[in-house]
């Protein structure tokens, strides 16, 4: 069942997270992620969002997603986001099927 990883981000240390930025891709395509969106500046249609950037990827699986969350190569990059950001995470599992 396809899994999606929605990240929602505020950006204080943009040096930081362009490096993170820079090393990204390769490592999501490696473990098989795909990103379907990534946007700065999302429409807010209703209510109040607090985040500046959006980010929206998919993986074939949980398992797919872990090996990648958990991979020695994203856990290396990850500490510049961690670091040059505030945000959340959210997982969500895919309809069966799809």
């Amino acid at each position: 069942m396809t899994v999606y990883a929605l990240a929602q981000i505020s950006i204080h240390d943009r040096r930081r997270y362009d490096r993170y930025v820079a090393a990204f891709m390769p490592v999501l395509a490696k473990y098989h992620g795909r990103l379907l969106a990534a946007d700065e500046r999302p429409q807010v249609l209703e209510g109040t969002w607090p985040y500046e950037k959006v980010i929206l990827m998919s993986f074939d699986s949980r398992e797919s997603f872990e090996r990648w969350a958990n991979s020695p190569e994203y856990r290396e990059i990850s500490r510049e986001r961690v670091a040059a950001t505030d945000g959340v995470v959210l997982v969500a599992d895919g309809f069966p099927g799809r």
